[in-house]
């Protein structure tokens, strides 16, 4: 198939390749150990690692590249898995291209036409098989030219799907079609006549949600900042508003959040993206959070069979689901019965003897000696061979790890502990101990050295024999470890608490923690060796943190338990360094070590942030934020009776924050929450929303009849503070018991067990299943990631609005225009562009880039856009006005990253639009003054650094000190005295003198602006005349500096030196000390004042907002009809 041109080096290329075929500009090549002769160690080798390497990083056998005759860099433009396919691209490259590439002279042009017909190629050939991958290809191509026809977008706005249906526009619905591509949704109708048809961006969706009106039965409502739609009449309205709504939170998530929400591979491609995909990703996705298993684990076969549950004495049937490290099996009635095999733990897979009883069975065999068998799947023979291809790779990778972890144990020294200390400067015994101790992993759970004593605790005592014979009773009739059945039974025995003896043992196999662990021998040891001692962001709020959690445990009021949860939090953010650090892990990673071995702390730990609570522990809680908005919305649904007496559930949402940020381990007395913890082990994050649910259900009477927030925070925190275990009463004494209900408002509250209140939420709410919980985040973490851009938004204009005259609503028009120039160039733009864009929306806050915030930055191209559409003098599409451009862009990059941020650009538009005539004098003044204008405008390396109107930010050092180099602190200490000295002065410095040349080209530049405008011949004629005396005086200037006598001349030959100086460039400096023809600023200001009709032109009122109405009809045709032309050049 037909590639995009990829970079390589053919002298790397040829040790792991053969050249079958080859001319002046192609190479077709064979990897070795594939096809030929593999007697060669070489060829046996790569024949090898190509057979066991995973499916999707095999490399395939035969390539085609591109060549530049003389130079060692190739490109790879198509490749094969067989020597047929790449014959046929070899045949018509030599008989299409061969012959016409002997007409180019440079090399390198031939090269690049070749990239661009190959490019074309692909186009087509992705056209082609996307109407191939749809039920009906013909009518997908002609819905696929329709769209492209009617909306003009570029050829790159890959479509998706499409279904008819009606929008309504007031009570008159319009037939037509609605189409969805990767970044938006359009809708075209024709219809008596008349045409409807409108594109709304996926990052403009705020809302989707299923609404039924008195004129519709149900229909899909669509809302934007703007404007809300409303779609109805679909053959098939789930559908559509499932594949809707996973468009919409795919490209949000990639638009706007895509440092904090990894997307799935299949997804970051957008041009990849098809309705196949999305219902797999959609099935994907509900398998992961089923399972709880790594983001990253591919699902492979979905097959319907029945599994032997000798619990039951029958087959129960359900659905097996194969991933790359797991088997998982799931019941028709999702959590009626759950089986999760890890492969890790497989000894074989075998096909057993068909009979009538028992069709097609397939029998898998673990190391604890027991078999499972599964019965009734179809396809058997090309599932077991799949799986067994996987379990080899995996064996064989396990056996690798051995070989290598061995021969590492061989060369080590015993040392049970590191030999390397946290902190410095401890020379006595005490100190070394402590630091040993800091450094020491423990390999016992704090619980066993650390109890805490407590009023009752004997009751509770008494219940562990019983609980831990119940729990062996049940490991004999349902399997022990990762791969027990996972049944109604095992619910009501965590719901009884899990007995402290077998507790870390049980969240590390629910959590399959232990696969991971098994898998990734010696990683926590490695970690913290290398994360111990660092300092960051993350490592100082470790410690501030580190006494704060679970402060009354005996356990962390003893430097073993401290040196622990320090090594635990400062290793995880070594590890995932985009979380490092957030307050509620300190409290989780505490619980975590108290009934674990800290190396199973860690991934426990591990699995809690990245696989159970996805997207929780980050700077922006996003994950958090949006099962808050899920948790409103099941109020609605589940207890509809209270959401009427309580319109604003934002209260109880925001109440119960911290119950999900700390699975209720803030709010419930230790022990009960503790329960809590071992039922979100065994059921994730739906059990924390059932028992929320169940808590707001048995204090709704109260709660309806609440007159503010502090009251219904005062009700629930009573509540939950009374909620003891069993055989323990609850953790508040009395004194404060009375002092929480003493509001005579609020009635008192008894005793409730925690057991009785879990087992009442599966009750009631128990049929509430994952499925339901992930379509429903899908649709609100669209809403959390617009509230968090309006936000942003909000925090950037007010800023800005302080430093600008513009009026706030064009303000906010021109950051909306300003931002949408950024998202452009993710539609559309080229791979390299595209995330280069998105980089540089994120601001990190320091070195270790450790704390993010959105800023959206536009580079060249972006800006020069703009610039076309928001200047109020260019003149069109021309040579002098994209110069003109290129300089503005140059002089408002401050910090020479070739990125604009918006404050700076809201102040060059404040300045054309609102500022006094001077004030645009002057900035055209430096706009033809280094560093805008340069020597040579296209080599960004001869641009001088910038000249701000009031200061320098970078200053060339005199002479003497060029050796010296001030450090940030000192640059940063300067940047705030002149700041301040600023502010005492009302004269800013003066500019540097231009010369002649430069002179010459601010002259071009008034021509340009006065073409085409009513009163042009005057001010040709003006301009004639201010040119003439200026050039005059400029005469007048350099003749008097020539007589002038020696001393004068050294004086202001120091003088524009030092104006050189500020200005960052020497040469000119230099120039204006040997006398060259110079201008003044003020004296071209004096000139121009001399002209009424000049006068008259720069003070002419400027109507910004008909300019940012006009921008935003014409911003997204002028871009799309600029990219589809540079995508026809290609």
């Amino acid at each position: 198939m037909w590639l995009n041109p990829e970079e390589v080096l053919l002298k790397n290329a040829l040790k792991l390749w053969v050249t079958e075929r080859s001319n002046d500009f192609f190479l077709l090549q064979r990897r070795r150990g594939h096809g030929g002769a593999t007697s060669k160690i070489t060829g046996l080798l790569v024949g090898a690692l190509d057979t066991v390497l995973d499916s999707n990083a095999r490399v395939t056998p035969f390539r085609i590249l591109l060549q530049v005759p003389g130079s060692q860099i190739s490109w790879v433009i198509a490749s094969g898995a067989a020597i047929e396919e790449v014959n046929k691209h070899w045949d018509w490259l030599v008989h299409n291209l061969l012959h016409s590439l002997s007409v180019f002279e440079n090399k390198g042009d031939a090269a690049s036409f070749v990239k661009g017909k190959v490019k074309g190629l692909i186009a087509e050939d992705v056209r082609g098989r996307q109407a191939a991958q749809e039920e009906e290809p013909e009518k997908f191509r002609e819905a696929l030219l329709k769209f492209e026809r009617h909306f003009g977008l570029p050829s790159s706005e890959k479509l998706v799907t499409y279904y008819s249906c009606c929008c309504w526009k007031g009570r008159v619905p319009r037939q037509g079609f609605l189409y969805l591509s990767i970044n938006h949704m359009a809708f075209y109708s024709f219809l008596l006549g008349k045409e409807v048809k409108f594109v709304i961006p996926w990052a403009e969706v705020t809302r989707l949600e299923r609404v039924s009106t008195a004129l519709m039965t149900e229909a899909v409502r669509v809302n934007t900042r703007q404007r809300q739609r409303e779609f109805s009449m679909f053959l098939n309205l789930d559908e559509a508003f499932g594949v809707i709504g996973q468009l919409a939170d795919i490209a949000l998530r990639r638009l706007l959040d895509s440092e904090g929400l990894e997307l799935d591979p299949a997804l970051q491609q957008p041009t990849r993206i098809t309705k196949r995909i999305l219902e797999e990703q959609a099935l994907r996705e509900y398998i992961l959070a089923l399972f709880r298993l790594p983001r990253a684990e591919k699902l492979y076969e979905v097959a319907s069979c029945s599994v032997w549950t000798p619990h039951a004495r029958c087959h129960t049937a359900g659905s097996l689901y194969t991933t790359d490290s797991n088997l998982c099996f799931s019941s028709r009635e999702e959590g009626s019965c759950i089986l999760l095999i890890p492969l890790s733990e497989v000894l074989s897979i075998e096909k057993a003897e068909s009979t009538t009883l028992l069709p097609n069975p397939v029998i898998v065999s673990v190391r604890t000696k027991k078999a499972f068998q599964l019965i009734e799947l179809q396809d058997r023979d090309e599932l077991v061979e799949n799986m067994n291809s996987r379990l080899r790779a995996l064996q064989w990778k396990q056996s690798m790890f051995r070989r290598k972890k061995d021969g590492r144990r061989s060369v080590k020294s015993p040392t049970p502990y590191y030999t390397f200390y946290y902190d410095t400067g401890c020379s006595d015994e005490e100190g070394i101990e402590e630091q040993v101790l800091r450094n020491t992993v423990n390999s016992e759970a704090l619980m066993t050295a650390f109890h805490q004593s407590q009023m009752g605790t004997d009751g509770n005592k008494s219940m562990e024999p019983v609980k831990e014979r119940l729990w062996e009773d049940h490991f004999l009739e349902y399997g022990r470890g990762v791969h027990m059945f996972r049944t109604e039974k095992i619910q009501r025995l965590v719901a009884m608490g899990i007995p402290e003896s077998l507790r870390g043992e049980l969240w590390m196999a629910l959590s399959d923690a232990s696969s991971e662990l098994e898998s990734h021998q010696g990683y926590y040891a490695s970690l913290v060796q290398k994360s111990m001692g660092q300092s960051s962001l993350a490592t100082e709020e470790i410690e501030r943190d580190l006494h704060r959690s679970l402060p009354d445990h005996p356990a962390f009021q003893n430097p073993t338990g401290i040196a622990a949860l320090r090594r635990v939090l400062t290793a995880y953010a070594h590890r995932n360094p985009k979380i490092g650090y957030c307050q509620s892990m300190n409290i989780l990673a505490s619980v975590l070590l108290l009934y674990a071995k800290e190396e199973e702390a860690f991934w426990l730990l591990v699995a809690v942030c990245e696989r159970m609570l996805p997207d929780y522990f980050n700077r922006r809680v996003i994950g958090a934020q949006v099962d808050q908005s899920v948790f409103e919305e099941l109020i609605r649904e589940r207890l509809p009776e209270l959401a009427e007496q309580v319109p604003d559930l934002s209260t109880l949402s925001s109440v119960s924050l911290s119950w999900f940020l700390t699975l209720f381990l803030s709010v419930l007395p230790f022990y009960s929450a503790i329960c809590v913890v071992d039922c979100f082990f065994f059921m994730g994050i739906k059990a924390i929303f059932q028992l929320g649910l169940a808590v707001l259900d048995a204090n709704a009477a109260q709660l309806s009849v609440c007159t503010d927030d502090g009251q219904a925070l005062m009700i629930l925190t009573s509540f939950l503070e009374q909620v003891g275990s069993e055989g323990l009463p609850p953790s508040s004494p009395p004194a404060a018991v009375e002092s929480s209900c003493s509001d005579p408002d609020i009635p008192a509250v008894g005793h409730i067990n925690i057991t009785d209140l879990i087992n009442e939420s599966f009750e009631k709410f128990g049929d509430l299943t994952v499925r339901h919980i992930e379509r429903l985040r899908c649709l609100h973490r669209i809403q959390v990631l617009q509230a968090h851009e309006d936000t942003t938004k909000e925090n950037t204009l007010r800023l800005v609005t302080s430093d600008v005259s513009i009026s706030p609503e064009n303000l906010s028009d021109i950051y909306d225009l300003f931002k949408m120039e950024h998202f452009i160039s993710l539609y559309w733009g080229d791979s390299s562009s595209a995330a280069a864009a998105e980089a540089a929306a994120w601001q990190y806050s320091d070195a270790n880039r450790s704390f993010m915030e959105r800023q959206y930055r536009l580079d060249r191209p972006q800006f020069k856009s703009l610039y076309e559409l928001l200047a109020p003098w260019s003149a069109g599409a021309n040579q002098h006005t994209d110069t003109l451009a290129n300089r503005t862009f140059t002089l408002l990059d401050q910090d020479r990253d070739n990125l604009v941020a918006f404050r700076e650009f809201a102040s060059w538009l404040d300045t054309l639009y609102c500022e006094e005539l001077n004030e645009k004098i002057r900035l055209l003044y430096r706009l033809h003054i280094p560093p805008a204008l340069t020597e040579s405008e296209d080599d960004p390396s001869l641009r001088s650094p910038l000249l701000s109107t009031n200061r320098p930010l970078y200053v060339n050092l005199p002479s003497d000190s060029e050796g010296g180099v001030k450090d940030y602190q000192e640059q940063l200490k300067q940047m705030l005295q002149e700041l301040t000295n600023e502010k005492e002065k009302d004269v800013e410095k003066p500019l540097p003198l231009m010369n002649q040349r430069e002179f010459i080209q601010f002259c071009k530049t008034l021509y340009s602006m006065f073409h085409g405008d009513p009163e042009e011949n005057e001010l040709f004629q003006a301009i004639a005349t201010v040119t003439s005396l200026v050039l005059q005086i400029g005469e007048a200037g350099h003749r008097g500096q020539s007589s002038a006598s020696g001393v004068t001349n050294q004086e202001e030959a120091k003088a524009a030196e030092s104006d050189a100086r500020i200005g960052g460039n020497t040469s000119d400096g230099s120039l204006a000390a040997d006398n060259e023809w110079t201008i003044s600023y003020a004296q071209i200001l004096a000139s121009l004042l001399t002209e009424q009709a000049l006068v008259n032109f720069f003070e002419k009122p400027l109507d910004l907002s008909a300019k940012i109405a006009e921008a935003k009809e014409n911003q997204y045709q002028q871009r799309a009809g600029l990219l589809s032309l540079q995508e026809g050049t290609r």
